[in-house]
């Protein structure tokens, strides 16, 4: 579980990355940024999605704050 947590952080600043290349490249001409900016907020909600549904099972456990 931890492992597919880190490739979705690791998807999810590549493709903050790249909408960033495409914005000072592109200077607004094409639509790159909204389609990495839009594949961004795709990953992010799976993201969340995995780790509600992983808490669900009972592959990770909430720790609480301390």
């Amino acid at each position: 579980m931890k492992i597919l947590v880190a490739i979705a952080f690791l998807l999810i600043f590549f493709s903050l990355g790249s909408a960033l290349v495409y914005l000072m490249k592109d200077k607004g001409k094409s639509n790159r940024t909204v389609k990495a900016l839009a594949f961004r907020v795709g990953f992010s909600v799976s993201l969340f999605v995995l780790i509600l549904i992983a808490n669900h099972y009972g592959l990770i456990q909430p720790t609480g704050i301390r």
